[in-house]
């Protein structure tokens, strides 16, 4: 048999050859990823490229130029190889790339691809205008450049930025990258950034009373104050004004001080004539606006008091967040139309108090003669029920009320008449009005909620915003519905409870 194994191989077997990989690396370049800005990253790739052995030595204009046109080639070559190889080699890029659209062109002198697009014809623009560098939106110098820009412009509105830009770079969704890049910006919040609002709670309890009397649940809020001649003088009084918080009846009064005196014996007169509230709710005294400096102080000091004297007559008083108008906006939206008719009645001129005392009691029975709901043209359809229409028994005041014979005057027909009135009220009331507060008109969509840590802007309208404070949140106030309605910010070594809707989010503390 023959041997099939040959006895000498090395013949047969190929030598061994090295391959050695040459790229065309630069040892001067920089990482983008280690700045903060694009001006420290031309300064050291400048200085990369000087040979420079310290900073002090002197740098030239040209090699910062150079140092400019090398970053951009490296951020061109990383974000888009295969476009630059093909170009550099003379041929045409794929069809499915990025760049298809533009027809990319490459510049010779500079390195660098840019975009050919159909305006070579104009003479009237620079060469830098209409053949403008391409750039990737999320390359890190892309980053860098877009936040110099802004910076430098003084961090203005998105076209601002990217018009400034474009007349030299063109950056693939351009409008998308300086906006995502303002969104992160500091700065750029604190000049523009809207406060995250939550989703609109569901109404609280002390709007769904149903079948409790009028003013079971009750709001509570003070306007004013008001100039009232008396004599040859002139002195202030203050307006309250009581609103039931489930069927929408208001009750107005006068205070002749700003002090727990005149505000215990207003609630007195309120009882007497409306009966006991179960719980009693207020806004706070920042909530005064105005040239109502003495009220806020009076009101500030008043709370604690009032909270005890309100506790001993089981009643339970509660207060919303200061700043936090729209935690009251039932009874708030009552004073809006209150000053309206009280302005048109009266105007600017003074008056005596008997004279202001008759307008709000007359402005009361205009207020508790407004339809709940929806008013139809149809006359089929019934008439729509009004506060007064649990109060008095008849839809207005102006109305004749109810004539009873004589020798019925102590009968029950009085009693159930009443009791009709009032369960039609309710039956109304559940059928037409109440479905209509199922709806959200405004704050629909879900939003994260805040968490402790984050660094806010606490919004004061009363303020320019370059004055408006930073902080931490440091505890949050939780609704039923899990939803971040309130906070507690820590502003140096004080703190402030504010509602979301006055926080704006920052990305960060400032420098």
């Amino acid at each position: 048999m023959p041997n099939l194994v040959p006895t000498d191989t090395s013949k047969e077997l190929r030598k061994p050859v090295s391959f050695h990989l040459i790229t065309q690396g630069d040892q001067h370049s920089v990482s983008a990823s280690q700045f903060d800005n694009f001006q420290e990253l031309v300064n050291a790739t400048a200085r990369s490229l000087h040979g420079a052995a310290s900073s002090t030595d002197t740098v030239t204009a040209d090699t910062y130029k150079k140092a400019e046109l090398k970053i951009i080639q490296q951020s061109q070559m990383e974000s888009f190889p295969d476009e630059y190889a093909q170009l550099q080699a003379g041929k045409a890029i794929s069809s499915n790339s990025r760049l298809k659209t533009l027809a990319a062109e490459f510049d010779s002198d500079t390195q660098l691809i840019r975009v050919g697009g159909r305006l070579r014809r104009c003479h009237l623009l620079s060469p830098e205008i209409l053949h403008p560098i391409v750039l990737d939106p999320v390359h890190p110098v892309t980053k860098l450049l877009i936040q110099q820009y802004d910076a430098q412009l003084h961090h203005p509105g998105t076209e601002r930025v990217f018009a400034e830009i474009r007349r030299r770079f063109w950056i693939l969704r351009g409008r998308q990258a300086v906006r995502s890049i303002q969104h992160h910006c500091t700065e750029c919040q604190r000049w523009r950034g809207k406060p995250n609002i939550p989703k609109m709670a569901d109404l609280p309890p002390s709007s769904l009373r149903l079948f409790q009397p009028a003013f079971y649940s009750t709001g509570m809020d003070c306007f004013g104050p008001f100039t009232i001649k008396i004599g040859r003088r002139n002195e202030k009084r203050w307006g309250i004004i009581y609103k039931c918080l489930t069927t929408r009846a208001v009750y107005i009064d006068l205070l002749s001080q700003a002090d727990t005196d005149s505000f215990l014996m207003s609630l007195r007169r309120f009882i007497a004539r409306r009966g006991k509230p179960h719980e009693l709710c207020s806004d706070q005294g920042t909530n005064f606006k105005g040239g109502d400096h003495e009220l806020k102080e009076a009101f500030n000091n008043i709370h604690p008091q009032l909270q005890r004297e309100l506790a001993k007559q089981q009643i339970d008083f509660h207060y919303n967040p200061p700043n936090s108008p729209h935690f009251g906006g039932s009874w708030e939206r009552e004073i809006r139309s209150l000053k309206a008719a009280l302005y048109t009645t009266i105007g600017v001129q003074t008056v005596t108090e008997e004279v202001l005392r008759t307008v709000l009691v007359e402005i009361e029975g205009i207020l508790n003669s407004k339809p709940l709901g929806y008013v139809s043209s149809d006359v089929a359809d019934p008439d729509p029920i009004t506060p007064n229409s649990l109060l008095m028994g008849r839809r207005d005041s102006a109305l004749p009320q109810v004539i009873y014979p004589a020798s019925e005057l102590l009968s029950r027909k009085r009693w159930r008449h009443s009791q009709i009135l009032a369960d039609q009220f309710w039956s109304s009331y559940l059928r037409n009005y109440l479905p209509g507060l199922q709806s959200r008109q405004k704050w629909q969509q879900e939003k994260d909620n805040l968490t402790v840590g984050t660094v806010v802007m606490i919004a004061d309208p009363q303020f320019p915003r370059a004055l408006w404070p930073v902080g931490t949140v440091k505890s949050v106030q939780v609704g039923a519905d899990n939803k971040v309605r309130a906070a507690e910010i820590q502003i140096k070594d004080r703190t402030y409870i504010r509602p979301v809707v006055r926080l704006i989010k920052l990305p960060s503390l400032p420098e």
